[in-house]
């Protein structure tokens, strides 16, 4: 994901290429492999917050699924993902 800032994991305003691609990215492996991040279940996706997130893309992704989850953002992804 886009980071404008010097700290790791701070995201001050999202590229709409990363918001697409993160639309379009599938879960890779596991009981949910093939289904899209975005729609993964919010009890898994919590789960990985706890446990840790893996490492590379997927897990940037996983963190970025995270946040917009418990921050009930998922209604950004309504105009994109149809």
């Amino acid at each position: 994901m886009n980071t404008k800032d010097s700290k790791p994991g701070i995201k001050v305003s999202p590229d709409s290429r990363d918001l697409l691609k993160l639309a379009e990215a599938k879960m890779p492996f596991g009981k949910y492999a093939g289904t899209r991040l975005i729609d993964l279940p919010e009890r898994y996706v919590v789960w990985f917050a706890q446990k840790g997130f893996p490492e590379g893309e997927l897990g940037r992704m996983l963190q970025a699924v995270y946040e917009i989850k418990v921050n009930g953002l998922e209604y950004l992804f309504n105009q994109i993902i149809k």
